[in-house]
């Protein structure tokens, strides 16, 4: 039994290095594709170029504030960050922001405005409370029968 606890515990940690490693080769592609080297988006990001190699490597697992930080640095969404790192739960959203993020062929100022156009697009369309109509209010009005507006006045 306790082979198995052991066993299960190791595939975790595993995983848990699978993941980073993905997250730091997300960032070096994405360093890369920006044309910045280490030490530039160390600086950009305010952290320690050793640290961002160990990132970048997956020999580190980040904070959300250092994710932000290097967000900032590679112009992208922090929660692109935070999705590859399993701090946030990947949706639909996700998956075309990190498509937009993978074009190479679009500089990264083109790619964050698709992303923002897309974001708009998705908020308009979001359900919104809608003032009811002429017609529904009078239709939710109860009948008046026999009055005239002078009851009551003498």
């Amino acid at each position: 039994m306790a082979r198995r606890a052991k066993d299960t515990q190791e595939k975790i940690v595993a995983s848990g290095r699978m993941k980073l490693g993905e997250l730091g080769t997300f960032i070096r592609d994405q360093r890369r594709a920006a044309r910045l080297s280490l030490r530039k988006l160390s600086d950009l990001a305010g952290i320690s170029n050793p640290y961002l190699s160990q990132i970048e490597r997956g020999l580190r697992k980040p904070s959300a504030e250092i994710l932000q930080a290097i967000a900032k640095g590679l112009r992208i969404s922090a929660e692109t960050l935070y999705v590859r790192a399993g701090i946030l739960d990947e949706n639909a959203e996700h998956d075309l922001v990190d498509e937009i993020l993978k074009d190479k062929s679009l500089s990264e100022r083109q790619k964050q405005a698709l992303i923002d156009h897309y974001r708009s697009y998705v908020e308009g369309n979001a359900p919104h409370e809608r003032a009811a109509s002429v017609t529904e209010v009078g239709a939710a009005e109860p009948e008046r029968t026999g009055t005239t507006g002078t009851e009551g006045k003498h």
